[in-house]
């Protein structure tokens, strides 16, 4: 997850940009207008629908989404603080476009389905940054290795699913430490991952994401934000020695000039050329380690 001091230097570089309220709470994520993504000339038919999937801790509302045709590599995204919503819809649909069976959730389906925060949700407004970090806060590296084993097994129940290849992760935000506890979790069947902008992999704490690097078996992508870089310069070297130590292929860069939130395409702050060269990085990556 996000820790509160990542949501906090996020909030002061908007200041220190002299953003607008209404900018502000675009580059958080929350408002802003949809950016069309870049059409694939290769893209596949597909067959989606609203699901439901069983975890131990409860009923979790998502979106699945794959070709209409045969079984292809599973692939499950973890979105942002602000949840699943019509653009990680599309990002889930584009990457099924792609080949792929694509599973994106609502992580916050304990407290409440999606959508979980407001449209053009403005996370510089008390009320509503209190609310969603309210949501963020019944998240831990628990639910996150829990929900990661129960999502993983819900994609091999599914006859759109090759269960011969292995299977890919992706998170934004704070869906970065998801990846790391899904990866650990379901070391088996997790083949490749992959972080954009991700918040928290390195921390001092005792349930750091980059201290289950040992127990994991995936190939990483981990895109990094220039302005998270400028916070904490010391993280990408930590993570780069971690993932050497354990044998482990992963690709650590920096994006230059991009700004916490690039990826997602409802964000002001969505920087298209950067997100389409993270994209084909994942694309890349997907199709080398989802064997």
């Amino acid at each position: 997850m996000c820790n509160n001091d990542s949501i906090n230097d996020i909030i002061e570089y908007g200041r220190r940009a002299g953003l607008s309220r209404r900018e502000f709470g675009a580059l958080t994520l929350g408002a802003g207008l949809m950016s069309a993504l870049p059409a694939s000339a290769a893209a596949v038919e597909t067959t989606e629908s609203e699901v439901t999937i069983k975890t131990p801790d409860g009923t979790c509302d998502a979106y699945f989404v794959h070709p209409a045709k045969g079984a292809h590599p599973g692939v499950l995204i973890w979105p942002d603080i602000f949840g699943l919503r019509p653009a990680f819809r599309q990002m889930g649909k584009r990457l099924a476009e792609a080949g792929y069976a694509v599973l994106v959730v609502n992580p916050f389906y304990r407290t409440q389905k999606a959508p979980t925060a407001p449209e053009h949700a403005d996370f510089n407004n008390p009320d509503t940054r209190k609310s969603l970090m309210a949501l963020h806060d019944t998240l831990n590296a628990t639910t996150g290795k829990t929900d990661g084993k129960a999502f993983v097994s819900w994609l091999d129940t599914q006859p759109a699913v090759d269960k011969k290849r292995k299977i890919g992760t992706t998170g934004y935000c704070m869906g970065g430490p998801l990846v790391f506890e899904t990866a650990s979790a379901a070391a088996s069947r997790v083949g490749a991952a992959a972080t954009f902008h991700g918040g928290g992999l390195v921390t001092d704490k005792p349930d750091s994401p980059a201290l289950l690097i040992p127990t994991m078996k995936a190939h990483f992508l981990i895109a990094i934000a220039e302005n998270d870089d400028q916070k904490q310069p010391a993280a990408k070297t930590v993570l780069h020695d971690d993932f050497a130590k354990a044998k482990l292929p992963a690709e650590i860069e920096v994006y230059k000039g991009t700004i916490h939130g690039w990826c997602p395409p409802d964000s002001q702050v969505y920087n298209q050329e950067q997100a389409e060269k993270a994209w084909d990085r994942m694309l890349v990556l997907f199709k080398g380690a989802l064997a």
